[in-house]
């Protein structure tokens, strides 16, 4: 009785399980899915997945189906005396050597073949982009047109791309999960990969990550990578080639900025969504993190107090002669980007300025100081008080970056 009373309570939980899975697979939202692949490096993946969960399930119930027919043919009846003893059988022996063997080498030969064809060099005319991971950010640069952004990649259907991978502190993974490819990025070592996305898809977007852990924020190092059409990505390149712009007249000295374009901080944060859906972020704002309601910014005065404080020492914009650090993102054209702190936030001026005003809250373990007047630094202990911004300060930069498409 006991038997069947377990028998029972396993099978109930083993329906439940099976339920709990088909309800799973009605979501037809599957952002991270890696068995729709839309590149060829994602389908040689894809085709070795398959290939070997075939050969792997023939095994499976091939070995299943001889265990239950042994337990039963030959299990102990009453009245059986003990079989008779032997020691070893040389035929069963040898086909139980040579089965595996032959196995293996279906096994090995697509194996060894995807991965000659993936370790194979990018063909020539290939889009060079050289992906740098940081903690906890992505830069990437593309030496053919002399771009260099930020948590972002365009790329062109229908032309293979060859990532060059390296890293600026610990050990850091590239990952596309719908474009295929994950490869390490490491210190002192350069590794690449490279793939073709499909020249039918049309524009869209997809999610990257950092698959290796790296520290406190690994899970918000994300990136976004849209593959445009080859005109639309002539286009991207063009724009990201001319220096940053405010896209107003400056003043003459002395004369209010009237012309300046301004950016109203109005706040509309998200709650209770997904963290991460098709790329766009949902990270719910800290406690205790607020912002002066009703400001307006003034992109004018944004480049100056910009210009005139510790930004310029990590960050560098191209049109911007006082901006010219390398150890942040590159921000020219950040206006155009979709997401701040590599994935974590929307970029609105909400978002943006609550980072500026303490990154270090928003995003734990960064090395962006906190800048805000009054704010405590997590990573000095500290509240900040001489050479802080005020909210307004905050605001006028809101507007300097958002202006910089």
């Amino acid at each position: 009785m006991k038997g069947t009373s377990r028998l029972r309570r396993m099978a109930s939980f083993g329906m439940m399980a099976v339920l709990a899975l088909t309800l799973a697979a009605c979501e037809q939202s599957h952002p991270n899915t890696t068995f729709t692949p839309h590149s060829d490096y994602g389908r040689a993946i894809d085709f070795l997945w398959d290939r070997l969960l075939l050969l792997g399930s023939i095994v499976f119930v091939f070995v299943e189906v001889g265990i239950l027919y042994i337990v039963f043919r030959y299990r102990k009846r009453e009245g059986d005396e003990r079989p008779p003893q032997t020691h070893g059988n040389v035929v069963i022996e040898i086909f139980w050597t040579l089965i595996p063997a032959f196995i293996l080498l279906f096994i090995a030969v697509p194996t060894v073949r995807t991965i000659f064809k993936t370790q194979a060099k990018a063909v020539a005319g290939a889009l060079q982009i050289e992906v740098i991971g940081h903690q906890w950010w992505w830069e990437f640069r593309y030496p053919e047109y002399g771009i260099i952004t930020a948590n972002e990649i365009y790329i062109p259907t229908g032309r293979t791309v060859n990532f060059k991978l390296t890293s600026n502190d610990v050990i850091h993974s590239f990952w596309t999960p719908q474009l295929g490819g994950k490869r390490d990025a490491v210190t002192n070592r350069t590794n690449f990969m490279w793939y073709t996305p499909d020249s039918t898809l049309p524009p869209s977007e997809w999610n990257g990550f950092c698959t290796e852990y790296c520290g406190t924020s690994h899970g918000k190092m994300r990136f976004r990578v849209f593959t445009v059409k080859p005109d639309q990505f002539a286009s991207w390149v063009a724009n990201q080639q001319r220096p940053a712009a405010i896209g107003a007249v400056a003043p003459a000295k002395g004369a209010p900025a009237t012309n300046a374009p301004s950016t109203a901080v109005a706040y509309s944060f998200p709650r209770n969504q997904p963290a991460f859906d098709y790329a766009v972020p949902h990270t719910p704002v800290p406690e205790g993190m607020t912002f002066t309601r009703g400001l307006t910014g003034n992109a004018h005065r944004g480049q100056q107090v910009f210009s005139s404080n510790a930004c310029i020492g990590c960050h560098a914009i191209a049109g911007n002669p006082a901006a010219v650090g390398n150890i942040g993102p590159n921000l020219t054209h950040f206006g155009s980007r979709a997401t701040i702190g590599a994935g974590s936030f929307p970029n609105t001026p909400a978002y943006l300025a609550l980072w500026i005003k303490n990154a270090r809250v928003m995003k734990p373990g960064i090395i962006m100081p906190t800048l805000g007047k009054d704010q405590f630094d997590p990573v000095l202990k500290t509240k900040v008080t001489a050479g802080g911004l005020d909210d307004q300060q905050i605001a006028d930069i809101v507007a300097y970056l958002w202006a910089l498409k």
